[in-house]
């Protein structure tokens, strides 16, 4: 689990001394002893558990290994998990990792990626896991209540949450089969060696016992108190040194066979580094590029599996790191080393996290959303529709809605979408914010896009999809540095789907989402622009796609 990296002078030489600290200063013990004061005292001790879950995981391996043969005994032709952000994005990696036939995450409240799910599986053959720490996520239980009503087999559905939950509550009330329970003291983005992973893993057949092994191995490699031989640490002080001195996107590169690691990662860095407009901003799925398409606020970050490495992907690396660009190369041995990576980064974060000066562990812009989105949902429950809204211009069925004034030269789709890329500046990054169905058809659409104005404007490009980054990236780019500008997708859906027992549908769920968290991005003085498309997605999206390139 090695690590290298290449650093320009003066900041390899911040880095060295800040290292130098941590172990003259004992800091690596006081990690370990749960210390606030690393921080900035404002109970971060509280949300240290993570630190413990491996070895308590270790203890507690049996019953893992027994719920795994018990599920393999029952033969589901399917596994469907419910979740968002740190209920969801392990279960993918590692399913996207170690290959699951049958076994699916949603999180997307998008009704054609719900149908799409509910088509995919047999229904009554399913496994369904339901996981939500607060058990107050509306997510999962507005799939929970589709699904538990469309199945109806309770036996078939298991909880994942934290102990006195509402969804504990929900799973013994409704007569669920399980019920795996987190840890209170461990935060969403640090849950992946808790339940919350490690329930699906299992459920899904991958070797419990040689996972946490792997976990277990880091875990005793980040007690070093020698900083320098700390694999942890050490990347945590190359992060948070690099992202104060203006090195904060962090482009996460990672071997073929591990690519959606970038995924986790994402929510792991901007929701525990993003906020009080600080931050280091995580850049996923981006192509590796010629250096001279890049300004010089990159890290590159690359996780290489060995004996599966792309040698494209590395003979860019090396170009870039002739260029006197900043590239961190850390090597797992195998797959099942993902355990140990998991934690490495969780420690690196921790510690990027007391170099930026933020608390790590809390996500108050992620809550923010959350309120302007209840308060719409609400509204909806009680007058039947959302508010009227009315568009700065549309065209062919697209709708623009800037946040704040946006002039542009001529009155066009072409010409507003000129005005907004024309505010993106050196250092700034791009961000487009997708509330459409999650496909590849549709993700090779809006690619083509990031990466034309990345070579074009040469400034970082994050792509997600709405809802789920909300759980993730969205808490950066609200609460982290003022330098991102968005374009937000939204779209009339052709076909909605009911959410049982509430007057509202997943379309109205996801448009108060979205509108929502355009809300907060204009609250926050972000450069913003939606952009709404019409029901036939596919020819609005591809207006749209024209019309940025022409002007790109």
């Amino acid at each position: 689990m090695s690590i290298t990296y290449s650093l320009p002078g003066a900041l390899n030489a911040l880095v060295e001394s800040t290292l130098a600290d941590w172990t003259a200063n004992g800091k690596v013990s006081r990690l370990w002893n749960k210390d606030p004061l690393l921080w900035t005292n404002a109970g971060e001790e509280k949300w240290l558990g993570w630190l413990d879950v491996v070895d308590e995981q270790v203890a507690a391996k049996q019953s893992l290994n027994d719920f795994q043969a018990e599920v393999k005994a029952r033969g589901f032709a399917n596994i469907l998990l419910l979740g968002m952000g740190g209920s969801s994005l392990c279960p993918e990696v590692l399913e996207k990792t170690f290959g699951a036939p049958g076994f699916y995450v949603l999180d997307s409240t998008d009704p054609a990626q719900v149908t799409a799910f509910a088509n995919k599986v047999d229904l009554e053959n399913t496994l369904f896991f339901v996981s939500s720490k607060s058990g107050s996520t509306l997510e999962p239980n507005i799939f929970k209540q589709y699904f538990f009503d469309r199945s109806k087999k309770p036996g078939n559905f298991v909880a994942v949450t934290d102990p006195g939950s509402h969804m504990e509550k929900v799973a013994k009330d409704d007569g669920f089969w399980k019920i795996f329970y987190g840890v209170p003291s461990i935060g969403g983005r640090y849950s992946a060696l808790s339940n919350f992973g490690m329930a699906p893993a299992a459920a899904m057949g991958i070797d419990i016992d040689r996972f946490l092994e792997s976990a277990q191995s880091m875990v005793q490699a980040c007690k070093n108190s020698t900083a320098v031989e700390n694999p942890g640490v050490m990347l945590g002080t190359i992060l948070g040194v690099a992202g104060t001195h203006g090195h904060d996107k962090i482009t996460i590169v990672a071997s073929p066979a591990i690519h959606n690691l970038g995924a986790w990662l994402e929510q792991l860095l901007a929701e525990s580094t993003g906020k009080i407009g600080k931050g280091l901003i995580p850049v996923d799925r981006e192509g590796l590029g010629a250096p001279d398409v890049y300004g010089d606020d990159r890290v590159f970050a690359y996780v290489r599996l060995e004996g599966a490495e792309d040698p494209a992907q590395v003979a860019a690396l090396d170009a870039l790191e002739a260029a006197g660009k900043i590239v961190v190369r850390m090597t797992m041995p195998a797959k099942y080393d993902l355990g140990a990576e998991f934690f490495r980064w969780e420690i690196a974060t921790a510690v990027a996290g007391t170099i930026l000066g933020i608390n790590t562990f809390d996500q108050p812009d992620v809550e923010a959303s959350k309120i302007e989105t209840k308060k719409l949902t609400t509204q909806y429950e009680e007058t039947g529709s959302l508010p009227a809204e009315a568009p700065v211009f549309e065209t062919g069925g697209i709708k623009l809605f800037p946040a704040g004034t946006l002039t542009p030269a001529t009155q066009s789709l072409e010409g507003y979408l000129k005005a907004h890329l024309d505010r993106i500046g050196a250092g700034d990054y791009f961000g487009l914010l997708a509330y459409i169905q999650m496909t590849d058809e549709h993700e090779e659409v809006l690619q083509k896009m990031r990466m034309a104005l990345r070579d074009k404007k040469k400034v970082a490009t994050c792509l997600g999809f709405g809802p789920r980054f909300l759980h993730s990236t969205g808490q950066a780019y609200k609460g982290g540095p003022n330098s991102g500008v968005f374009l937000q997708l939204t779209c009339d859906d052709a076909v909605d789907v009911q959410v049982p027992g509430q007057k509202y549908t997943f379309g109205i769920v996801k448009a108060a989402q979205a509108r929502g968290d355009f809300a907060v991005l204009a609250e926050r003085h972000r450069r913003a622009l939606r952009v709404h498309l019409p029901a036939d997605l596919e020819s609005g999206l591809k207006r749209l796609s024209d019309a940025l390139l022409s002007v790109i």
